[in-house]
């Protein structure tokens, strides 16, 4: 039954939908579809970004609802650009972040995505998940299907994730391990008492 209760994933990224939903696969409590709304661009750091990002869509949609954040975090650079790669990639593109580092020796990065739930009542507290992949940054290499993916190779790996089979890759990518989290989190006893009790109240409102 509570399977068919939607969970909104703020998202115009069909692709990115498909994914999401894949790698949930039908033991997730709910049903996840997307929606596209246009948040502002939240400041400081990542985490309170992603709560920021949450809260406002769950005042707008009034459900539960899922926003997602990612990061790419350059040890050199003491975490950046961190949540502000979106801007730093339009600007630079693949090569230009690369070049970023050119001066220094560490080219190690992490990759971070962090997915953040709202239960659609403001009251509620944020929850977080994260997904991290360590990696080092390169000269882009593979085809640009996809952001940074042609300057970031993940550690243990010979190529970039451009590089990498798509199966390959969304093994071990940062949003698979925060989607794992997630669905780890909505299928222990604690996330279920959670849905539970959002339900009862739901219920003994009349909705």
């Amino acid at each position: 039954m509570a399977a068919s209760r939607p969970l909104i994933f703020v998202t115009g990224n069909a692709k990115k939908l498909e994914e999401v939903v894949a790698i949930l696969g039908d033991s997730f409590p709910f049903r996840i579809v997307s929606q596209k709304i246009d948040l502002p661009e939240y400041q400081g750091e990542a985490d309170e970004i992603s709560r920021k990002k949450c809260k406002a869509a769950a005042e707008l949609t009034k459900a539960p609802v899922i926003v997602e954040d990612t990061c790419l975090c350059f040890n050199a650079l003491g975490g950046l650009p961190g949540p502000y790669i979106k801007w730093f990639l339009e600007k630079l593109k693949p090569v230009g972040l690369h070049r970023l580092l050119t001066a220094f020796e560490d080219k190690s990065a992490e990759a971070v995505c962090t997915f953040a739930f709202s239960s659609g009542n403001l009251e509620d507290e944020v929850i977080l998940f994260h997904g991290r992949t360590p990696g080092t940054i390169v000269e882009p290499r593979g085809d640009n299907k996809f952001g940074w993916d042609p300057c970031f190779q993940p550690k243990g790996y010979s190529q970039t994730f451009a590089e990498l089979d798509s199966s390959v890759k969304n093994s071990i990518s940062h949003r698979r391990r925060a989607l794992d989290a997630l669905q780890e989190f909505f299928t222990s006893e604690e996330g279920r008492t959670l849905l539970a009790k959002k339900l009862k109240v739901e219920e003994s409102n009349g909705n």
